[in-house]
């Protein structure tokens, strides 16, 4: 069956709205008419859409950047539609070539399985477990054996393939390919056909990948799926996507005061796109604090706001208001409630080299240079003195507005 072939039916405002939400902070719906067309035979006939997530458990820990295409999944999820979180176990034997200039090296069986089950304990904070069905695509991949693989691949191209943007560019630049990269969008795109999928969705690198899974499905005589991407979001400092390689994230299993305080350290224009792509709240509530902003509100306070609801995701209310209390605290020179506690040993010890033990700057050279700038302080203090020597006792020392530590010294 085609897209030519689905009945019309009413699109109705309940229709309407679900397509809204489906457009909300997007980059690409495609082909819009035809997820219309979905959208409303599901709401005539009460039949849920089949959505699909793949991710390829590369590495062990997600950031809030990972969780923009979950968040679409969660809002299509309360909707009443099917979600599905499939777990690219297989594919990541082969390795994503997507926006690569050089072969991905395989992961080990080991590392799949256990980068797998963070990602899910992690996306579970998002996604709605009771409702989401976990896949993964070694259970139909392994099967399809060697003369599966064969017939998989005379139904796509070369030529084809070689659109692609890395491929093109990395066979221009005598890069090397491997013959099993092409595998990759192959047995992405077969993903959807043994889940019969409706919708997939990814990021922006990822658009490849799913019209091939829309390819696949035409190929394999299913009604194709749309295809949905969301951009990247942009990091803390609202210029480079948001990544680890950069530190300009926030990893979803940080501290609630680390993650509250690193909210709050975006710009106000930045702190709109996030509202967009990481709360929960409608876009009718969204603009309308965004008025009250432009009216004179101060954009702290819906800053605020924000940095409430996504610690509150993925630490719990009580640890939000905690964090947000902290942030008070610190902003009025106070002390944290919890910091770390540090034993040292060699009183009298240099304040240089007790900050370096203590773990608060990373080296003396560098103390010195905070020392300098007046961004040190024990007990409340400001020490301006790079000599200054501490006797033994307890002292409670900050770096900064964020780092703490009562040391102890012997």
């Amino acid at each position: 069956m085609n897209s030519a072939q689905v009945t019309n039916y009413p699109v109705t405002d309940q229709v309407q709205e679900a397509m809204a939400i489906s457009l909300r902070g997007c980059e690409e719906l495609i082909p819009q008419e035809d997820w219309l067309k979905k959208l409303a035979k599901s709401t005539a006939t009460g039949v849920p859409l089949r959505i699909k997530l793949g991710l390829d458990p590369t590495a062990p820990d997600i950031h809030i950047g990972h969780t923009v295409v979950l968040n679409k999944m969660r809002q299509l999820q309360d909707l009443g539609h099917q979600v599905i979180f499939l777990i690219g176990d297989f594919t990541s034997l082969i390795g994503d070539p997507s926006g690569r200039n050089s072969t991905r090296p395989p992961l080990t069986p080991e590392q799949i399985k256990d980068n797998a089950e963070t990602y899910y304990r992690q996306a579970s904070l998002v996604l709605d477990p009771a409702k989401t069905e976990i896949r993964y695509n070694s259970e139909w991949s392994l099967p399809l054996g060697s003369m599966g693989m064969i017939q998989l691949a005379a139904k796509y191209t070369v030529a084809r393939m070689m659109e692609r943007n890395d491929f093109h560019d990395r066979f221009k630049a005598g890069t090397p390919i491997s013959v099993h990269e092409f595998l990759y969008p192959l047995m992405q795109g077969y993903d959807s056909v043994a889940l019969k999928s409706d919708l997939e969705l990814g990021g922006t690198d990822q658009k490849f990948n799913l019209l091939m899974g829309r390819h696949l499905q035409t190929e394999y005589g299913q009604e194709p799926q749309c295809i949905l991407t969301m951009p990247l979001l942009e990091g803390l400092d609202g210029v480079d996507k948001m990544s680890k390689s950069k530190n300009n994230y926030i990893g979803i299993s940080e501290a609630p005061n680390t993650m509250f305080a690193k909210v709050l350290s975006i710009s106000d224009t930045l702190m709109w796109r996030w509202y967009t792509l990481l709360s929960f709240q409608s876009l009718a509530a969204i603009e309308a604090l965004r008025r009250e902003v432009e009216g004179g509100r101060n954009p702290k306070e819906a800053k605020v706001a924000l940095a409430k609801e996504i610690t509150s995701r993925f630490h719990g209310s009580a640890a939000a208001e905690a964090a947000e209390q902290d942030f008070i605290n610190r902003s009025k020179g106070g002390v944290p409630d919890e910091i770390p506690d540090v034993s040292l040993s060699g009183a009298p010890l240099g304040i240089g080299a007790l900050l370096k033990s203590a773990g608060l700057a990373p080296s003396t050279t560098e103390a010195g240079r905070l020392i300098d700038g007046g961004g040190v302080r024990v007990d409340s203090v400001v020490i301006s003195d790079k000599g200054l020597r501490l006797e033994a006792g307890t002292y409670v020392v900050q770096v900064g507005k964020r780092k703490f530590a009562r040391v102890t010294l012997a």
